[in-house]
């Protein structure tokens, strides 16, 4: 969302750097949850507040697709566009079988040289190692999926349903949003879902509900946040949002610090729980919005210090995104098994979670020199 007053773009390329910005701190704090009896998760967002680093990941992705793929539907048609979303869509489920085959290896290798049959079930790999065959079928239907990647399966599905959903952005922006609205609203009273495998199971991630993140990101990005820029920069909406992320932390820190035990009245509390996270609770839909308003306000597009070199760590990493966070899955479970089976110090947690970290920023800068090699290697063909 951009202010209402329209300024100079961050950088020359007209990008905003704040989606890549945040978009990277969302894989680092995806990374961080995914390693279990980690104190470095501490620091990320849903500890803070009802939602976590997929809110933001989703409505970044959303945002960025109608962008790109909005102007290229002006200048090169529906079919044309179209094709395009699709391949990309292919790109990540090529991506999530790779990523699929490398992380079953890798819990497979484990659990055999080390006798430890709980990595299999923490993992959610019995059923491969139980059925391999029928595993690897549903995993290529999408309904199989181990621990920590069910977010990649829902970003393939919303942006291969895309097509339809932007050509109706861009002609009845505020309506297609309304029936994004009405279809995840259906799924809080219906609780409907897709199946997973094993057959008892159902997607972590609705993507019925979650839909509405993505679709909420694609209406921002193709002008709604012009739109909004009134009401986010109104002194009681911004009052309002940052009453209710101090409300949202304090229902959080009654459920981890005694002292704040009973917090939440009964009454209330049979209200407002559980706060799902597969269906995308509304509460975690307002916590997103009014952390939105509160950054936004915070962050202005222009904002010079989105230029600093100690940003730029975070800044490639969500501009390679599909490759972080395939890299991240691996590393989370390396560190999880460093952890169980070297130490579990509060300094090899910290440890791992840093290691990960510069991990996933190297990945970024070899893939950023190269495209930059790539472009320089065309531009002297062109000159030639």
């Amino acid at each position: 969302m951009e202010p209402a007053e329209r300024p100079a773009p961050p950088a020359a390329s007209g990008r905003d750097l704040r989606l890549d910005l945040f978009r990277g701190l969302a894989l680092w704090f995806i990374f961080l949850n995914h390693v279990p009896n980690n104190v470095g998760n501490w620091i990320t967002n849903r500890n803070f507040g009802f939602s976590d680093a997929t809110e933001i990941f989703v409505f970044i992705s959303g945002y960025t697709a109608a962008m790109v793929y909005g102007r290229q539907l002006d200048s090169s048609g529906v079919l044309v566009t179209s094709a395009r979303i699709l391949r990309r869509a292919w790109q990540l489920y090529v991506a999530f079988i790779f990523l699929f085959v490398i992380y079953l290896a890798e819990i497979s290798y484990v659990v055999g040289s080390f006798e430890n049959p709980l990595y299999a079930e923490e993992m959610g790999a019995l059923q491969f190692l139980a059925e391999p065959d029928v595993a690897l079928v549903q995993a290529l239907l999408l309904k199989f999926r181990p621990a920590n990647m069910d977010v990649l399966p829902l970003y393939i599905v919303l942006l291969a349903t895309f097509p339809p959903i932007l050509w109706a952005l861009k002609r009845w922006a505020d309506a297609t949003l309304g029936a994004s609205f009405l279809l995840w609203l259906a799924v809080q009273f219906l609780g409907f879902n897709l199946p997973g495998y094993p057959d008892d199971r159902m997607w972590f991630f609705n993507p019925f509900a979650w839909q509405l993140m993505f679709v909420f990101g694609g209406w921002c990005g193709l002008g709604g946040s012009d739109r909004l820029a009134g009401l986010v920069h109104s002194r009681v909406v911004l009052a309002l949002s940052v009453l209710y992320l101090a409300l949202s932390l304090a229902v959080v820190t009654s459920w981890y610090w005694p002292p704040m035990e009973g917090f939440v009245p009964p009454a209330i509390g049979d209200i407002i729980y559980p706060i799902s996270k597969t269906d995308l609770s509304v509460l975690r839909f307002l916590h997103f919005l009014a952390l939105a308003v509160v950054i936004v306000r915070l962050i202005p597009v222009h904002a010079a210090f989105l230029r600093w070199e100690i940003l730029k760590p975070l800044i490639m990493c969500g501009q390679h995104s599909l490759e972080v966070f395939c890299f991240g899955v691996f590393l989370s479970f390396a560190a999880h098994f460093v952890l169980n089976e070297v130490s579990g110090t509060v300094l090899m947690q910290l440890t791992m979670s840093v290691s990960g970290i510069a991990l996933m920023v190297g990945l970024s800068a070899l893939l950023s020199w190269y495209a930059r090699a790539e472009r320089d290697r065309a531009a002297r063909k062109r000159a030639g």
